[in-house]
């Protein structure tokens, strides 16, 4: 268990390492290209490996780093009853997005994110839906305690909050990855929000809907409880990414899109991980039932 941690560790701490490189490489580098020739031999290697592959390494690590946390947490049944529906589903969804427009909208994906799946999709970005996903998902089902108290309307609630927090990640990463100096996808009809069309908005809320659902049946018969200290990891990925597309929106002049973030995503994520906590200290607490036991004994006694 203890080698498991440090490997979860090492690829979190790996993983936002490689965002914050790639925000250099992005905002300063790019634009600033003569800068690359007053680095060191070593900085201008580091800077082209930046360059041609860091959109790749900060995702797959992102992955390990949630798939080490669902193995250590939720046990490999129930990741991969949630990784293999994110990866599939939302790689469905991409491949019919790039070929007809359905359901994000008419866009295609640029070099910088690796392999593309049929020349259309970089096997990162059913990836960046899983782990992202994941974390947002979790948040939300154990804020509204479905597991404690399960009922249809919280298993929906945890669903939609679920994905809404997933597709605010969206409102703002995308506008600013497709117009930044180094793009890593276009919209070929581009649409009236900062370039996108609101359709992408329905696709992102679907395909991350139909995924949750998927998990939630598949997790139906086998509950979880999380803890505070058991969601550290989904919030500091969730907050982490939100970060590092915060950055890029703001550098690009994207206002408005990280107000509604942090208003539909941030805000709900840190409230459920509040929720949670105060959730698990009053389930440990049972003062009714130590006087119980107590008067058993002195009962007993007598």
């Amino acid at each position: 268990m203890r080698q498991l941690v440090i490997a979860e560790r090492v690829c979190l701490i790996g993983h936002i390492v490689s965002m914050v490189f790639g925000l250099v490489g992005i905002l300063l580098v790019v634009p600033n290209a003569e800068v690359i020739f007053h680095l060191s031999e070593i900085g201008q290697t580091a800077m082209q490996w930046s360059m041609a592959g860091g959109g790749v390494v900060y995702m797959i690590l992102g992955t390990a780093a949630v798939f080490l946390y669902g193995l250590r947490i939720l046990g490999l049944g129930r990741t991969l009853a949630f990784m293999l529906p994110a990866v599939l589903i939302s790689l469905s969804s991409e491949l019919l997005g790039t070929s007809t427009g359905f359901p994000f909208g008419h866009y295609s994906y640029l070099s910088g994110l690796g392999y593309k799946i049929a020349g259309l999709v970089p096997f990162t970005i059913p990836l960046s839906w899983f782990y992202v996903g994941c974390v947002s998902y979790l948040l939300a089902r154990a804020g509204l305690e479905v597991d404690k108290k399960p009922s249809l309307w919280r298993h929906i609630g945890a669903i939609g909050l679920g994905a809404l927090m997933l597709t605010s990640w969206d409102f703002v990463l995308d506008p600013a990855m497709s117009q930044t100096a180094l793009p890593f996808w276009y919209w070929q009809q581009p649409g009236p929000f900062f370039g996108m069309p609101y359709q992408n908005f329905a696709g992102w809320l679907g395909t991350g809907s139909v995924f949750m659902t998927v998990a939630a049946l598949l997790w139906k018969n086998n509950p979880i409880k999380l803890e505070r200290s058991q969601l550290n990891v989904p919030l500091v990925v969730y907050l982490s990414n939100f970060g590092f597309a915060t950055v890029m929106s703001l550098a690009a002049g994207f206002s408005i899109p990280v107000l509604l973030g942090l208003l539909l995503g941030v805000a709900p994520a840190v409230a459920f991980w509040l929720k949670a906590s105060a959730a698990s200290t009053q389930v440990t607490v049972e003062p009714a039932a130590q006087e119980v036991s107590v008067a058993s004994v002195k009962v007993a006694l007598k």
